[in-house]
């Protein structure tokens, strides 16, 4: 068995942690192991957008589904919550990308949380 699958856990859909990681440079080298998925339908017309934001951020247009691949649950809230951001308008792909630049140094160097990395900040 490559991964292991949990279902319903927590505020996720479903969560799967790969025995081979993917290595991924942005914002600092690291290796995406854990993939989480949530209930979430992003409009066509933002898919080019959200490839920009964030290689590590995956659309299933079938199932309405949006997941995010990192090393830690706090990235992955924040690359979810930084989708929402997009998606409502509220900031564009440069912001999203600079934001989750200096939230992830922070979090990652200094140990600093920020509400992004916490939780969903939109209703599920």
């Amino acid at each position: 068995m490559r991964r292991l699958i949990w279902y319903n856990s927590g505020p996720w859909k479903r969560t799967i942690v790969y025995k081979d990681p993917v290595p991924h440079n942005f914002p600092t080298p690291h290796l995406d192991f854990l993939k989480q998925t949530i209930d979430y339908k992003v409009p066509v017309h933002l898919y080019d957008a959200i490839a920009a934001f964030d290689g590590s951020v995956y659309l299933d247009r079938t199932t309405g589904e949006a997941s995010a691949k990192c090393h830690e649950e706090a990235m992955n809230f924040l690359s979810l919550n930084l989708l929402n951001d997009i998606v409502t308008g509220k900031r564009d792909v440069q912001g999203a990308k600079a934001f989750y630049a200096q939230t992830a140094e922070q979090f990652t160097k200094y140990h600093i949380t920020s509400p992004y990395t916490e939780g969903f900040l939109f209703p599920m």
